[in-house]
């Protein structure tokens, strides 16, 4: 390391010992529950998806979801005049539903060289930052949408989309609820969108998600989109019209909403995926003293090692809220085939 790194990156280090508590940065940090949470912050402000939903610390590594939903509707009256009793609902007398934490480590590798080109900037301390936080929320988006397991020993290789780190909502609602995740229609193990199929378009598709969500929860609802079912849809309608340009605006009209809702593709989204829910239905639950973390050099690989560890858990707060399809079953129209 050059020296105007090494001066340059002590006082990285410095400065993040001296928020965590400690003398020296050269050993393990155990982030404060405060700490923890401004670091949380930093990590959700480097993705435009996490802001929207519930990410939250919590006591415990398993316990009930916190975000409770109503039940029923609860208003009416009693003639209490014929000695009867107002009666109060309890409106959140519904199934309970569980969330699991599980250890999660999220190791960045800053190698030299990176270190040398960021250590010419008086602004050293907030490239690093957001270089290792922006790397957790991407992360965290990849496991929120494709996680599927809990794998003692984690294999980037074979699970790319970090499928093997932790169960993603999805993977919440298909273990609490499964009927709320179509998985086929009339042919087996598939879901057909386009001519013929189950579905002609999104906008029915997304109506039929719709009509299996309570009609008193249906508040705040967005469509979440893939990019492949927003393309193809797109297509679809074009080819559908003859394009003048009073066509052209109302296919442009038509992509606005489906359903009656409004639309729009998160980030890390599974590409022919499709979800009705709010997004304040979805939640991260991270372990407030769980956060550990690690910075030093590893001369051995020309690099600095950022080792982070935390217990998190992700959750669909309400699953009757929440409606989608089976992403890796949808089989899209080509001419004369389903692919």
């Amino acid at each position: 390391m050059k020296k105007e790194t090494r001066l340059a990156f002590n006082k990285v280090t410095e400065a993040m010992a001296k928020a965590y508590g400690y003398e020296h940065a050269g050993v393990e940090f155990a982030v404060d529950p405060s700490i923890a949470q401004k670091l949380t912050d930093k990590i959700v402000e480097q993705s435009t998806f996490l802001p929207r939903i519930n990410v939250m610390g919590v006591d415990e590594m398993a316990g009930e979801n916190i975000h409770a939903s109503v039940s029923g509707p609860v208003s009416g009256r009693t003639d209490t005049s014929q000695n009867k009793r107002r009666e109060p609902k309890d409106v959140l007398a519904m199934q309970p539903f569980r969330y699991q934490l599980y250890q999660t480590n999220t190791d960045v590798a800053i190698r030299y060289n990176k270190l040398d080109a960021w250590a010419k900037f008086p602004d050293m301390h907030n490239r690093y930052r957001t270089y290792v936080t922006a790397q957790i929320a991407n992360d965290r988006e990849l496991i929120g949408w494709h996680g599927t397991s809990v794998a003692k020993d984690t294999n980037i290789q074979t699970n790319p989309l970090l499928q093997d780190v932790n169960k993603g909502w999805m993977q919440y609602m298909r273990d609490n609820l499964k009927a709320n995740v179509i998985a086929e229609g009339a042919t087996s193990g598939e879901l057909r969108i386009g001519a013929g199929g189950d579905y002609e378009g999104l906008d029915e598709a997304v109506t039929d998600l719709l009509s299996g969500i309570p009609q008193f929860m249906r508040r705040d609802l967005v469509v979440l989109i893939g990019d492949d079912l927003a393309l193809y849809e797109k297509s679809r309608l074009m080819k559908a019209l003859s394009l003048t340009p009073t066509e052209k605006n109302a296919s442009h009209e038509a992509m606005m909403s489906f359903g009656g809702l409004p639309w729009e593709t998160p980030s890390n989204f599974p590409p022919r995926g499709l979800v009705v829910t709010s997004l304040n239905n979805l939640s991260i639950y991270y372990q407030e003293d769980s956060w550990r973390r690690h910075v030093k050099e590893e001369p051995e690989y020309d690099r600095i090692a950022d080792y982070n560890s935390r217990n998190e858990g992700y959750l669909v707060e309400e699953p009757r809220k929440f409606m989608a399809l089976e992403h890796e079953n949808v089989k899209l129209k080509k001419g004369d085939n389903w692919v």
